[in-house]
């Protein structure tokens, strides 16, 4: 099942209790625009190759659309709409001003050097600019991009606003007003979500086995953060395999050792057992963490996961037949949209300093984040008790609830 059709099903399931007439459902399920562009891009050996760039702006009822960059082969205008949405709800779950937005090349960037990707970036940008705006549309990074490609965006950006517009993007160098805090955030909040579910059932952290899937960006910080707060993290992994020790990883020497090999992978680290994927996602832990790829979690091996909580990291890591089945089994599912909303959060936090032209500290950035997380994670969990829903059904309810409520005040629906 596609990331797209994933979306539309769990919308789909908490839109079913809710009172909405079909134009309405119609309304929240269909983008407003979607912009498919051509990006030319003229090599070293003097050829041209032309690629396939989108861009997709789901629903603005609430503020500008926000969403990631992406290059990646699979982009395709499916895999874009489907993530524009669960940017709509993840923004709307934990109640920052920001619509769902998405977009994306279709392209292998490890195939092109740094001039070439500059220019692909660039030219997208010069294709998509007016659409974009610092009130309109905020990208940020995403798959194969980082803060250097947004800070090829925002100089691209300022050359056709003719002014800075630095706030046209997140997730940028700290030199170019990017926020402190941003590099960690989205593990950052996972943590922060994982350590609350505890607190509500009353688990210790320090008895807690985790097992992480994905060790980029994401799952490290995921792993460090969940380690400080006492928990066992006894298997990780990445594009280069799985790692694992059931007396605890080391895991900041982990994240030192993937600064210094080749292109920051867990190959060959020599102080943990190599384990297959199939083995870190069956294994024997209290809280599995998938934050690598989507459609991991499904109706193969949903009823072999013997984690009784599932923490989702990635984007769409459980597939409907998978969640289908946890949820038979009673194991606790924090959906994508609360437990990895932590850097879109962060993301809002550097565009307010940017129009502010205020900057935070990163205890302030730090303390905001932990009140944000902790207020959703606490809406999430009081509806989906009072109303016997499962989280992610709840964090959806409450998002689509929030997304209409203000398309009503603004006059969008009578």
């Amino acid at each position: 099942m596609s990331l797209a059709d994933a979306t539309k099903h769990f919308f789909e399931q908490a839109a079913a209790g809710l009172d909405l007439e079909p134009g309405v459902r119609q309304l929240l399920e269909t983008p407003q625009r979607e912009v498919m562009v051509q990006v030319p891009v003229v090599k070293d050996d003097g050829t041209l190759e032309v690629y396939l760039g989108f861009r997709v702006q789901h629903n603005d009822a609430r503020g500008p659309f926000k969403g990631g960059v992406r290059f990646h082969p699979s982009v395709d205008l499916d895999e874009v709409r489907g993530l524009a949405a669960l940017m709509t709800w993840k923004c709307a779950a934990v109640n920052i001003p920001y619509g769902g937005g998405k977009g994306g090349i279709a392209v292998d960037p490890f195939t092109l050097n740094k001039r070439e990707l500059k220019q692909m970036t660039r030219t997208f940008i010069s294709k998509i600019f007016p659409f974009l705006g610092e009130k309109i549309d905020v990208p940020a990074p995403d798959v194969n991009t980082n803060a250097e490609v947004m800070g090829w965006i925002v100089d691209k950006a300022n050359e056709l606003a003719h002014d800075d517009v630095r706030g046209v993007v997140t997730g940028k160098p700290i030199e170019l007003g990017g926020s402190v805090g941003r590099t960690e955030a989205t593990g950052r909040g996972v943590a922060l979500t994982t350590l609350r579910l505890l607190k509500y059932l009353g688990q210790d952290p320090a008895k807690m086995k985790v097992a992480v899937q994905g060790f980029g960006n994401n799952g490290s910080y995921t792993a460090y953060y969940l380690s400080q707060a006492g928990c066992r993290i006894v298997a990780v992994s990445d594009i280069s395999g799985g790692f694992g020790d059931d007396n605890g990883l080391d895991i900041p020497a982990m994240m030192e050792y993937c600064k210094t090999s080749d292109k920051h992978l867990l190959a060959g680290y020599p102080d943990a057992s190599p384990i297959s994927n199939e083995q870190l996602l069956e294994g024997d832990v209290d809280i599995l963490i998938p934050a690598a790829l989507e459609n991991q979690i499904t109706a193969d091996n949903a009823d072999r996961i013997k984690a009784s909580i599932v923490v989702e990291a990635a984007n769409a890591p459980t597939t409907p037949e998978g969640d289908k089945i946890l949820a038979e089994r009673n194991i606790k599912v924090v959906p994508d949209i609360l437990a990895n909303a932590g850097g879109v959060t962060v993301s809002y936090f550097e565009w307010v300093q940017n129009l502010q032209s205020f900057y935070w500290d990163e205890d302030t950035v730090n303390t905001h984040l932990t009140n944000i997380m902790h207020n959703a994670f606490d809406d999430i969990w009081n509806l989906a008790k009072e109303r016997n829903l499962s989280l992610r059904t709840a964090a959806y309810t409450i998002a689509i609830e929030r997304v209409v409520k203000a398309m009503k005040l603004k006059g969008m629906l009578l």
